[in-house]
């Protein structure tokens, strides 16, 4: 596969540095069965280097991932996002049939960290922690503000529930705090916004962090579509991307106020707290109901990484955020 993806960006090597361009330090960063990321350089013929990062799909997509997008359309997100304002790292080339790479994307790399407990414990990172919250809710009012690329699905709260009920009662599973929680989700679901364009996975762990700037990236685009922008904002404060700083609601690093100030300072409507948790309790839900198809999917021997059944233990994680949000009244 490393022949293939090196071929290909060696024919695009010239189209992004000009003549006389190379392909250098080519490594791949991560991949499942469909989707791989690699880091290269392309060294033009005065010896100036791009970093950049390839994203692209290995094979065709499957009906049954769900909601995530097509690549074109990923890229597409990129760049309305970078004219909203939001900090992404930048779409270089979309690929095209003779580059020989698939369904592929290329993109400059960008310099921080994205491990969540790093982010929220290293030294490193204690100028910028205090501020981070109030950035993500000023960068998720730019998200927001974009225009969405066309085909995006728009999805409100009582899709998603009957989505992930589905699912979960499919799954046969019988945990009584998820049974309260769709229970109680449903009734209580909040009148519906204007849908706006949404990330769909904006979270500590998707965030590229500098030590000095902050945010410097929002990565990961494949779940976005259009809904209540009370999503995002909720997404983010779910207990599971806190990484054992559960004091911190806002991805482990900041308080539910800094982000919506954050969010209202840059332009985004004044949304209330109840709302945020109200999806933020869905978030938890949802996730709550990932991790048991997980394990599922290594109890019947379709997955035989033990990543899975780990993922498939954090289930307790959501239950706790859950009682917790609960006798709050969310």
């Amino acid at each position: 596969m490393s022949d293939q993806v090196r071929a290909g960006l060696e024919r695009l090597a010239s189209r992004l540095g000009g003549e006389g361009a190379q392909v250098a330090d080519l490594q791949r960063l991560s991949g499942g069965a469909s989707m791989e990321t690699w880091a290269f350089a392309v060294v033009d013929a005065q010896g100036a280097r791009q970093e950049l990062v390839l994203r692209r799909r290995a094979a065709p997509m499957d009906p049954g991932e769900g909601r995530s997008v097509s690549l074109a359309t990923e890229a597409a997100l990129i760049v309305a996002a970078q004219q909203a304002g939001a900090p992404v790292a930048e779409l270089v080339h979309l690929a095209v049939p003779e580059d020989g790479l698939g369904e592929a994307h290329v993109t400059r790399r960008v310099s921080g960290e994205t491990l969540g407990r790093k982010i929220v414990s290293d030294p490193r990172f204690e100028a910028v922690r205090p501020s981070l919250a109030r950035q993500c809710g000023a960068i998720l009012a730019q998200i927001h503000s974009a225009a969405p690329p066309p085909g995006l699905k728009t999805v409100d709260a009582l899709e998603e529930l009957a989505r992930y009920e589905e699912a979960y009662r499919k799954s046969g599973a019988e945990r009584p705090i998820l049974e309260l929680a769709f229970q109680h989700l449903k009734r209580n679901a909040p009148p519906p916004l204007a849908p706006v364009l949404l990330h769909g996975d904006f979270r500590n762990g998707n965030l590229m962090i500098d030590p000095e700037r902050g945010v410097v990236a929002v990565l990961d685009w494949e779940l976005s579509h259009c809904g209540d922008p009370a999503e995002d904002l909720g997404w983010i404060c779910v207990n599971s991307w806190r990484f054992g700083r559960a004091d911190r609601p806002v991805g482990g690093f900041g308080d539910y106020q800094d982000l919506l100030d954050g969010y209202r300072d840059a332009g985004g409507a004044d949304i209330p707290l109840s709302r945020l948790r109200y999806w933020q309790a869905l978030g938890s839900l949802k996730w709550g109901v990932m991790c048991l198809m997980m394990y599922a999917s290594y109890a019947t021997g379709a997955e035989s990484s033990v990543e899975r059944p780990m993922i498939g233990r954090r289930v307790s994680e959501t239950e706790i955020d859950l009682v917790t949000l609960l006798e709050k009244g969310l």
